[in-house]
């Protein structure tokens, strides 16, 4: 009994074939434009300077904050700012300071 062997079909192979290269360009395109693709990466890079920067001049700022609030501390306050926090509230002067008016009206 002879036996037929049947040869697998070129336009099968070519098939198999342009589907396996569609499905690499697919995986290539999102390798660049997805959500975690190479363009997007950049986009975040860009950002996180971004964010660290916004962050430093957050931190001088609260910093800053920090210092003022340190200087009203009722155990060591500081006798000028005392002074002048007095002055401003009450309106008052010192003999030796100079006081400029502007008039409004003009």
């Amino acid at each position: 009994m002879p036996t037929r062997i049947k040869r697998p079909s070129i336009l099968l192979k070519l098939s198999v074939t342009a589907g396996l290269l569609a499905f690499q360009g697919y995986l290539g395109y999102h390798v660049l434009t997805g959500a975690f693709g190479i363009q997007s990466q950049k986009a975040m890079v860009e950002e996180i300077a971004v964010l660290n920067a916004r962050k430093a001049a957050l931190q001088i700022e609260a910093d800053a904050y920090r210092h003022r609030i340190a200087l009203f501390n009722p155990r060591k306050l500081d006798p000028d700012i005392l002074t002048e926090r007095a002055r401003a509230l009450l309106g008052l002067v010192h003999p030796d300071d100079i006081v400029i008016v502007i008039d409004t009206d003009a």
